[in-house]
This record gives C-alpha cells, sequence and structure tokens, in this order.
C-alpha cells in the first residue's frame, strides 16, 4: 500500500509541475486524438479525447502497481490512478481550450473516463463535455500545456473527427510550428524568454471547425 500511495503521489506531482514551473523543453509526450461530438440540433456537446503517453511515463506511472498478470493491467487495476490524473488535470483546464465565435467557451468535469495499457504504454480517454451545448459558426479548439512541460501532439492519422456533425461543417487542424525554425518566424523578444508563464501556447495544436 505504501509503494501504491507513493506513485498515485508521485504521478499527481508530476502533472502539477506542467502547469506549476515553466520549463524550456517538455518532460512527458502526449500523442492524441479528439473528436467533437454533436447533437442531433447541430450544437456541439462536448470532445471526446483519447491520449497515449509516452513509454517512459507509462513506465514511471505504473512502477509498483498490482496486476494479475505481469507486464499487463485491467481497466479495473488502473482505476485509481486514472482518478489521480483526472483530478489532478482539472486545476488546468485539461490542457484545453475553446472558443466559440471567438469568445471562451467553458467545459464541465470530465466524464467516461478511464485508462487502458496497450503495447507497453498508458491510454487515457475522456469525454470533456460543454457545460452548456455550443452552437457557433466558428469553433476553435486548442490543446497545449503553458509551462510546455508536457508535449502534445495530433496523431498522424484520423487526428480529428466530427461526431454527427451537420454535413456542411468542415475542419482545419492546425499543427505546432517551432517558432525558432518557421519559414516565416520574427526574432522573439526579451520578454517571450523571460515570462515563460504560457510558452507552451506557442506549440498548441488547434482544431478550428466552420458551420453555416
Amino acid at each position: 500500500m505504501t509503494a501504491r500511495l507513493l506513485r498515485l503521489v508521485a504521478t499527481a506531482l508530476a502533472w502539477g509541475l506542467a502547469a506549476g514551473s515553466a520549463q524550456a523543453h517538455p518532460h512527458v509526450w502526449v500523442t492524441m486524438t479528439s473528436e467533437l461530438v454533436y447533437a442531433p440540433d447541430g450544437a456541439v456537446t462536448g470532445v471526446r479525447q483519447i491520449w497515449t503517453f509516452d513509454d517512459m511515463y507509462s513506465a514511471f506511472a505504473t512502477q509498483g502497481l498490482e496486476s494479475k498478470e505481469k507486464g499487463k493491467f485491467t481497466r479495473e487495476e488502473l482505476a485509481d490512478l486514472a482518478e489521480v490524473n483526472i483530478t489532478s488535470l482539472k486545476d488546468f483546464d485539461y490542457f484545453t481550450f475553446a472558443k466559440a465565435n471567438g469568445k471562451k467557451t467553458l467545459f464541465a468535469d470530465p466524464k467516461d473516463y478511464w485508462l487502458e495499457y496497450k503495447d507497453a504504454v498508458l491510454v487515457l480517454r475522456f469525454t470533456l463535455p460543454f457545460k452548456a451545448p455550443v452552437k457557433a459558426k466558428a469553433l476553435d479548439i486548442e490543446v497545449y500545456d503553458p509551462s510546455y512541460f508536457v508535449d502534445f501532439s495530433f496523431a498522424e492519422q484520423a487526428a480529428v473527427t466530427l461526431a454527427g456533425a451537420p454535413p456542411q461543417c468542415r475542419f482545419t487542424v492546425h499543427k505546432p510550428t517551432d517558432p525558432n525554425t518557421s519559414a516565416n518566424a520574427q526574432p522573439l523578444s526579451e520578454s517571450f524568454f523571460t515570462d515563460q508563464s504560457n510558452y507552451g501556447a506557442a506549440f498548441a495544436n488547434k482544431v478550428s471547425v466552420t458551420c453555416p
């Protein structure tokens, strides 16, 4: 029990560092897919996220975790760890930010969340509902860690889907570009390096949806 408690606390602290300290480079890597969920009336009700963690973080997070079969973990055996991750992510807005028609739109607490262990890595699945269904001609969803402790990147294939969206709706995926290597990069100001409270915004992954 002691080892298990220490593991859970350490995992929570790892997430806590993500928003609590400015970092020049990430320490955790997440590959993600996002599904925007639509109601029959055309309103967006939320976002289903699938986050696949890197192998080093996965090994750290599962260290000392009891399992019936060595090297494998069931959904039930990972339930406490899933709870710790979701609880700690709440303070950081789940690294997910939305704007509808240019105005900030708030999310409610996540639901239907669980962890699975697949191909030696952890995969966190959760649904992040809006506090109220959103009808907008322009909807932007960004995923990033302001401190850049966690690096997010979209999966190479089927990174974004629209579930039940009106047929006229279209989306564009904007992947982050290193501001230092972009062909259009401008010299970075001194404040960029001295005030890194939102450094990770430069590496944001963005989905822009337009509907008539």
